[in-house]
């Protein structure tokens, strides 16, 4: 079994789990034939557009938006597996082995194992809490039966939740299993590193896929203008561009990795605009001075206004900058 770490951004990681071999469609359990299904008809639903006032597709916008709200954390514990006994007795024996790949350049190794188990242990109690609160909501759902023609979708959002929640639940325990045993095998991949510093260096996937591959001495050095960049490990500055997910999957042929590693770039590029939004409110919505229309932002010294405002935009350009001049050489 396969576990990428993959840093979106210096203090933020995703993880994904390679999906194990498939099982024959008769082998399968009726859970995961449920789950099939489901996916099928969400995906039939995105194309009709045959159904009165072109509901279904509707439906699948707004439910499709939901879903880029689902924390990334979540998305990525549930792919990893349920810990069935069978599979608990395979890699106890040693007949199973467990790595973790992750950008060396990127992600420091003594970092991976304290990564790892914040991811699954910190929010085994929300998923058990979530899960057991979208159950009790589902029998408070029985008067949108009523409704003609359109199913009961708050009663099969619900669903969705718990089972959501349970796949990451179980998928945290896997993985704390995992960790307790000093199973996973950390595993750093050239392969990530030279993806990771061509998507510093170069502003478009086209771009990256028709310029040569990044050489040791290029990333090592992009590696460390990142590292300059987060001032001593206070600012989080990001890594890994929404573009560059495609080229990751592509590179270790696993096409369902681009969604969760476009999805987790969003959320994470989101939350750090935000926290410079929320300065930026904050220094606006304070008088600094006595004096009309001044503001706190007006009053600050410039240093500090740099520091707490503008470092973000100066961390991005500086990036990019160095990866051009490293680029050219």
């Amino acid at each position: 079994m396969r576990i990428f770490l993959l840093p979106i951004s210096t203090r933020r990681s995703l993880l994904y789990c390679e999906k194990l071999h498939e099982k024959a469609l008769s082998e399968r359990s009726f859970l995961n034939k449920i789950t099939i299904k489901a996916n099928e008809t969400w995906a039939a639903w995105e194309k009709d557009e045959k159904a009165p006032l072109n509901w279904k597709k509707k439906i699948t916008v707004y439910g499709n938006h939901a879903f880029k709200r689902i924390p990334y954390e979540e998305w990525g514990l549930k792919t990893i597996p349920a810990l069935t006994a069978k599979r608990k007795k395979a890699v106890l024996d040693g007949k199973e082995k467990v790595q973790v790949i992750y950008p060396g350049l990127y992600l420091h190794q003594e970092t991976v194992p304290v990564i790892l188990k914040k991811l699954a242990t910190e929010r085994q109690a929300m998923h058990r809490s979530k899960m057991i609160w979208s159950i009790v909501g589902m029998p408070f759902t029985a008067p949108f039966m009523l409704i003609p023609i359109i199913p009961n979708l708050p009663f099969f959002y619900l669903v969705f939740r718990a089972y959501s929640h349970w796949k990451a639940l179980t998928g945290s325990k896997h993985l704390e299993f995992l960790l307790q045993n000093q199973l996973p095998t950390p595993n750093p991949s050239s392969e990530l590193d030279e993806v990771y510093t061509a998507g510093l260096m170069y502003p478009t996937r086209k771009l990256s896929r028709a310029a040569p591959r990044p050489t040791r001495e290029q990333a090592e050095e992009i590696a460390r203008v990142v590292e300059q960049q987060t001032n001593g490990g206070t600012e989080d500055v990001m890594v890994l561009q929404r573009w560059n997910g495609k080229l990751i999957a592509e590179r270790f042929k696993l096409p369902d990795m681009e969604v969760e590693i476009e999805r987790a770039v969003e959320q994470v590029e989101n939350a750090i605009k935000g926290k410079k939004e929320l300065i930026e409110e904050k220094m606006e919505l304070e008088k600094a001075t006595a004096e009309p229309g001044k503001t706190a932002k007006d009053a600050l010294p410039k240093d500090v206004l740099e520091n707490h405002v503008e470092k973000a935009e100066k961390v991005e350009k500086a990036i990019h900058e160095r990866a051009e001049d490293v680029a050219k050489k």
